[in-house]
């Protein structure tokens, strides 16, 4: 099964590097685990507006080290319960990155990102092209390919499918023998 492209505006641009995604739903906040929740406090001290102008399939864009720091799951968890399809960044700090794949969120490393895409732009992730397009200036960029596991990783919706069905996968071919 192929990953289905992604196409989306580009819903904010954390521009700075380094930057800590725990800022997103704010410190005080980091322990909030219902989605519900998550979802009226994000981004209130960075765009109060964020949560009634974002829709289904959008798409972050970061700079440098995007999730630099301790990174927690709610402010992600409230990014996918608003319906972001994804993070474009420069590049990712690694527990951040390994972190968010492994919930089947897409995390896309295409340096350069930051001159490509600017806030309400629409842009195209193509999976098979390995290409980041911006929809609107018709420029793209290539962005860094994923291995095979991870793919199979977010096809199967993140590590504990993944784990799931490749268990499954190795009983049935146990039990066929």
């Amino acid at each position: 099964m192929k990953l289905k492209n992604l196409r989306g505006r580009v819903a904010f641009v954390f521009a700075a590097d380094d930057y800590d995604v725990d800022q997103i739903v704010g410190v005080k906040n980091i322990r909030i685990q219902d989605p519900d929740e998550l979802k009226r406090i994000v981004m209130r001290s960075i765009d109060p507006d964020f949560v009634t102008a974002v829709k289904c399939g959008d798409v972050l864009v970061g700079g440098r080290n995007f999730g630099y720091g301790h990174p927690h799951y709610p402010p992600m968890t409230a990014m996918r319960s608003l319906g972001i399809s994804c993070v474009i960044a420069e590049s990712f700090s690694p527990g951040y990155w390994w972190g968010e794949m492994a919930e089947g969120f897409p995390q896309i490393t295409c340096p350069g990102i930051l001159s490509l895409a600017r806030r309400w732009d629409e842009i195209e992730v193509t999976w098979e092209e390995q290409v980041v397009r911006n929809l609107i200036s018709g420029k793209s960029l290539p962005f860094q390919p994923l291995s095979t596991s991870e793919l199979a990783i977010l096809r199967s919706g993140g590590l504990v499918n993944y784990l799931q069905s490749s268990q499954l996968d190795q009983s049935d071919s146990r039990h066929s023998k």
